[in-house]
């Protein structure tokens, strides 16, 4: 009979051998393990979060742009400006003939200093001579008449006191006498226009001066009126006149008494002084640009009329406005303009007056040198953009 196994006996000890038993603290480390799982997948959520902003953030920050900006150099004492002057002298006159005729002889020739009232030229005037002539038997013509006509009036009246003549046949006489008296003044003031004619065949100097042109020879026929050409140029060349056109910008820079200074090509490294005796006033359509007169002495007449001269008109403090440089300029539909950069890093377009092109640089007023000019500027920059400000380059 074979051995029975302890193990297959029924009864309480097989039961509790049976029993699954729970080993003890699992449940806490259950706990431990979920947390520490949510922990770590929240750690993830918010470095990937985190990780997004910050993406977010290098985006957002990589798309304002990087400008850099230039300090404008504070306007000097205001320079000079050089334009170019007409030398003109301060009296020209010239010497037309009155009469016509043929050049009889000339007394003076180009360069020959002359005082007033001196004999240029001399004219043949054979018309008018014949002329002259005619005026006298004219005269003594109407004078003839006039004593007949007055000796019948005086006659008539005579008999018109007696009755033996009407009113109206008196009347007849007397006005006859006033038409002899009216032909005797008008033949007597064509003599004097003639002689006074003849006192044109002799060509005078109008006042002290130079003879700087002679246009006319002996036996020349000379032609009177405007339209013909100048005898002869006579100018006063003591004291000079220098016209000036001033651009508009610069107008208001020309003040009562201002001086200047001068060059002319003839004496190199020499200068000369100025006074501004008037101004135009107006500014001409044509050209922009105002007339301005200024008067210079000329002492032994080392300056020449009619010449050209290299005038410095001195400016005031900021008439030349800012100098700009070329690289800071934006050329935009509403003109030459500029981008300013403000304290919280804002873009503003300003626009630009040019006063001067200096090819490297231009000088204009519509900015102040105090504020920040971006240099280089993208074409792209628009009002109110957003710029991070790089090291500035200094003052220019």
């Amino acid at each position: 009979m074979p051995d029975k196994n302890p193990d297959d006996s029924p009864g309480p000890a097989r039961e509790e051998l049976l029993r699954h038993h729970r080993p003890a603290g699992l449940k806490r480390w259950g706990v431990i393990v979920l947390a520490g799982a949510v922990a770590i997948a929240l750690i993830g959520i918010g470095l990937r979060v985190w990780r997004g902003m910050e993406t977010r953030e290098w985006t957002d920050d990589q798309a304002v742009p990087t400008v850099q900006v230039i300090r404008l150099a504070p306007p000097g004492k205001g320079g000079a400006l050089n334009l170019p002057g007409d030398i003109q002298a301060f009296i020209n006159a010239p010497i037309y003939a009155q009469v016509s005729g043929y050049l009889k002889a000339w007394h003076v020739d180009i360069g020959t200093p002359v005082k007033k009232g001196q004999v240029l030229a001399e004219l043949d005037t054979p018309d008018l001579d014949g002329q002259v002539l005619q005026g006298h038997a004219d005269l003594t013509s109407a004078i003839s008449a006039q004593k007949l006509s007055a000796a019948t009036a005086q006659r008539w009246n005579a008999l018109f006191a007696q009755g033996a003549v009407s009113r109206q046949d008196k009347d007849i006489k007397d006005a006859d006498l006033d038409a002899k008296n009216a032909a005797v003044a008008a033949s007597r003031a064509n003599l004097y226009s003639l002689q006074a004619k003849e006192g044109f065949k002799r060509l005078v100097a109008p006042f002290d001066g130079t003879v700087t042109s002679r246009a006319v020879d002996v036996g020349a026929l000379v032609a009177s009126g405007m339209s013909a050409t100048p005898l002869f140029t006579v100018s006063d060349q003591t004291r000079l006149r220098i016209y000036v056109r001033v651009p508009q910008n610069y107008a208001a820079a020309i003040r009562p008494g201002m001086k200047v200074t001068f060059s002319v090509p003839q004496y190199p490294g020499r200068t000369f002084q100025a006074s501004l005796v008037a101004s135009a006033g107006a500014v001409d359509a044509a050209s922009g640009t105002m007339l301005v007169q200024f008067m210079t002495d000329n002492p032994g007449n080392v300056l020449q009329p009619g010449g050209y001269a290299q005038v410095t008109l001195p400016l005031p403090s900021g008439a030349n406005g800012v100098r700009v440089p070329a690289t800071a300029l934006m050329f935009r539909d509403e003109g030459m303009m500029v981008a300013t950069v403000d304290a919280g890093g804002h873009v503003h377009l300003k626009r630009l007056n040019i006063l001067r092109d200096l090819g490297q640089a231009v000088d204009a007023t519509g900015i102040s040198p105090t504020e920040r000019i971006v240099d280089n500027p993208p074409d792209s920059l628009s009002e109110g953009d957003l710029v991070r400000v790089a090291a500035s380059s200094g003052v220019h």
